[in-house]
């Protein structure tokens, strides 16, 4: 196969589209089509080879198993339908007359006879369909297997290695036969360009020739500049201005690189049809340019040295002056290596000269894919030292450095293989480094270009949102959720097609990604669960997959879609964690079912626990459910503030088995969520976040009382933090044992200022009373406290609070 191209470079010639189904039709299906017959089907599929040929990749056998297997659904969906029909119309007929009873009437009996043989037509037509449906999945998944075996063996297929003078000797003699091919070819060529020059449409031919060189050269140039003076006037100030340009810019270029290369071919078919064989290059030819510019307008797109402002990805100005060849070379180096190996195709080179174009690709593009891997290292170092950088480069993300580390494992691996004379193996390795490479930045690109998209023409942020809000009076949170949830969906579907594109040159088609079964017979049986190797992989991959799936969810819940809302953040922590909970629970049982082992199988686990239950787990249980009572009915939720004994504080979290509540000293008491279920607690911002300030003042039985109450009051209003709604209030409690008692009231907006701002009024109080001639005593006592010092008055008050 070709290095570093999509698959379609390393196939060969497309296989035709006429191996579909060709079977005659009797009746038209439900969309109007035409049924196939059945024995038709038998016979298509009884004409398809049981095994592969050596150099046959097996997709146009496969592709042609599932047409007729899709057939043969047809025919059993349309005459299950048909047969359901008859049996509706023969119940309405009634029970058919036993022996003896009376019989029919003539016409009733007639049509019984009919409906019957109708339906024993159809049931037997039908069992057939459904044969033909099974034997052709069967015979499907036999093919998978026989392609997985066969990529297996050409991967651990050994060669001569170029090290060794064997490779070099028999490339010597194979050399002469394989230049005489090769000559074959170019005097084909030559004599397509002297028929041309030699018609009557030889100035045509160098017209053509004039513009697709034109177009080559300075096409793309031309189509940029124009670009950048007609786009960015006319689109909104945004980042979409960044991610557009540079989309159309990328479409622009490989638009105008495959019309230049056609108009080249065009010109040789002016004098005389070109050959089978210079189609084939023509074909080879166009795909390997078409891929280069592709390649090198998206990483000048993602790079853009000369302009850092319409840079896409957050890298330096250095780093993105050290890596802007590199695109060049790697699509040079895959452009070309897919070119020479279809001519090796084309002519019918020796296997010499193919292990030789494989082996030298395959070296080149993993030595320059390890030198840019080397400056991608060097990448914080260097941005550190560029300051003034435009898109300074942080701490890099945990992804980025496996990639990283991955890509530097592979490059080593293939330059080891090609020494070794593992060819094919280098070669797989090569090409999956730059096909995942390009995957990557195309992915990125079109993520980008979608959030974008979403938040210009959603978000109530952009001017097509702002008048979507203006117009149709619609919140503009809600365009803001909107924005999200397609960006995210958009982004979802994307992940989806990139694994697809990167198991493409591998040669795994979507639907056989995760089909069950390998070729792997070694397996381990526990009574009746069969645990195959690639059933505990799938389960390790699905619960790996599905337990980061949900970690994504989660953070995207509350970092891009929660922040819109106008939940609570309670109420978001409570869904965000029950959504972890079921999605969990979820995962586990999906993990199962990949090993063979279903919900009913587990039971005897739940038993089991029921005992453990009873004995040292009854107190986690009874967590666990006390929290999952929390987050549901939510009596107490994240940022109340609670008093449970001698506990009081804020409420940080809510977890399945405690929760956590910060006290006014910064520490942190976790108590169990059964404390909360089966004790009284004190919410007190359950119904309001206000905080109340109440004062017991006793004071002498002399005492002025009204401007004793007119003193506490003014002293209550006189604080910014109390609310005038509802106002503080002072009243007179009772008279005891030669006491006044006033019971003063205020209110705060949190109960966090509670404290504080009782401080403040009690210092304001005792200032003013003082300034007043007025003094407070203890309780229980008729004497009247004088103010000989100012301490005593201030114990007393203090042993009273």
């Amino acid at each position: 196969m070709a290095l570093g191209t999509p698959p379609t470079l390393a196939q060969g010639r497309p296989a035709s589209s006429d191996a579909a189904p060709t079977a005659a039709a009797d009746k038209p299906g439900d969309n109007g089509t035409p049924l196939p017959q059945v024995d038709a089907l038998r016979k298509q599929l009884d004409a398809i080879p049981l095994k592969l040929g050596e150099p046959d990749d097996g997709r146009k056998l496969l592709a042609d198993i599932n047409a007729i297997g899709q057939a043969a659904e047809r025919v059993v969906s349309h005459r299950g339908t048909e047969l359901a029909e008859i049996d509706r119309r023969l119940e309405g007929l009634g029970p058919a007359p036993g022996s003896g009873a009376p019989a029919d009437a003539p016409d009733v009996a007639q049509q019984r006879k009919l409906l019957t043989q109708q339906r024993s037509a159809i049931d037997s037509e039908l069992k057939l369909a459904r044969l033909v449906a099974v034997d052709a999945e069967q015979r499907s998944a036999d093919l998978v297997r026989q392609r997985r075996a066969q990529f297996r063996a050409a991967l651990t297929a050994r060669s001569d290695s170029p090290l060794a003078p064997t490779f070099w000797r028999n490339l010597r003699n194979a050399a002469p036969r394989d230049l005489v091919r090769l000559q074959a070819l170019g005097a084909d060529l030559a004599g397509a360009v002297r028929a041309t020059l030699q018609s009557p449409r030889h100035n045509a031919f160098w017209a053509y020739l004039a513009l697709a060189l034109l177009l080559a050269v300075g096409g793309p140039w031309l189509a940029e500049r124009i670009l950048l003076r007609a786009l960015p006037p006319r689109l909104p100030a945004t980042r979409l201005r960044r991610t557009l340009l540079a989309s159309a810019a990328i479409v622009t270029h490989v638009f105008i690189v495959g019309t230049a290369v056609q108009l080249a071919w065009n010109a040789l078919q002016l004098g005389a049809p070109l050959g089978d064989d210079l189609r084939a290059l023509q074909q080879a030819s166009l795909r390997a340019v078409v891929y280069a510019s592709f390649v090198i307008a998206l990483g000048h797109a993602l790079l853009s040295r000369r302009r850092s402002s319409w840079r896409l990805l957050p890298i330096a100005d250095e780093l993105a002056r050290r890596l802007s060849p590199f695109p060049w070379w790697i699509a040079s180096l895959s452009a070309l290596g897919a070119l020479v190996a279809e001519l090796n195709v084309i002519v019918g080179a020796s296997l010499s000269a193919e292990v030789l174009v494989h082996a030298l690709f395959a070296l080149l593009l993993s030595l320059t894919v390890g030198k840019a891997l080397g400056h991608m290292r060097a990448a914080p170092a260097a941005s550190d030292a560029d300051a003034g950088a435009p898109h300074g480069q942080g701490e890099r993300p945990l992804w980025l450095g496996l990639i990283l580390a991955a890509a530097g494992l592979a490059v080593g691996v293939a330059v080891l293989a090609v020494a070794l004379g593992y060819v094919a193996l280098a070669g797989m390795l090569a090409r999956q480094m730059v096909w995942s490479g390009v995957v990557f930045a195309t992915s990125y690109l079109l993520m980008q270009l979608g959030d974008d998209l979403c938040d210009t023409l959603l978000s109530s942020k952009g001017g097509f949102g702002a008048r979507i809000h203006g117009t149709l009076g619609l919140d503009a949170r809600l365009l803001d959720q909107a924005a999200v949830l397609v960006s995210g969906v958009l982004r979802l579907v994307l992940f989806f097609y990139m694994v697809v594109a990167l198991m493409a040159p591998l040669g795994t088609d979507p639907d056989e990604l995760f089909r069950r079964g390998s070729s792997v017979d070694h397996s381990l049986r526990i009574g009746d669960i069969t645990l195959a190797p690639q059933a505990l992989l799938t389960a390790l991959a699905v619960a790996c997959a599905g337990f980061l799936a949900i970690r994504l969810l989660k953070h995207w819940l509350s970092e891009r879609f929660f922040p819109h809302t106008t939940l609570e953040p309670g109420m978001r922590t409570s869904i965000v964690t029950l959504l972890g909970y079921a999605g969990a629970v979820v995962v586990v049982a999906v993990a199962l079912a990949g090993l063979g082992i279903s919900v009913e199988r587990i039971a005897w686990v739940a038993s089991a626990l029921t005992v453990g239950i009873g004995f040292g787990l009854q107190a986690i249980v009874q967590n666990f459910i006390s929290g999952l009572i929390l987050l549901a009915e939510r009596p107490v939720k994240v940022g109340d503030w609670v008093v449970l004994g001698d506990t009081e504080g804020d409420v940080r979290r809510v977890n399945v088995r405690a929760t956590e509540i910060q006290q006014s000293d910064r520490s942190t008491v976790i108590v169990p969520n059964s404390e909360f279920i089966t004790k009284t607690v004190r919410n007190v911002t359950l119904d309001s976040a206000q905080g109340r300030v109440l004062l017991r003042l006793p004071a002498p039985l002399d005492t002025d009382a009204r401007r004793m109450r007119a003193l506490i009051l003014q002293a209550f209003e006189a604080q910014e933090a109390m609310l005038d709604d509802p106002a503080p209030s002072v009243t007179l409690e009772g008279i005891q044992g030669g006491t006044l008692t006033f019971l003063a009231v205020g209110y705060v907006s949190s109960p966090r200022q509670v404290s504080g701002v009782r401080s403040d009024v009690l210092f304001s109080i005792l200032d003013a009373l003082r300034e007043a001639g007025l003094t407070l005593s203890p309780p229980a006592t008729t004497t009247v406290a004088q103010p000989v010092s100012e301490a005593a008055p201030g114990r007393s008050l203090i042993e009273r609070i």
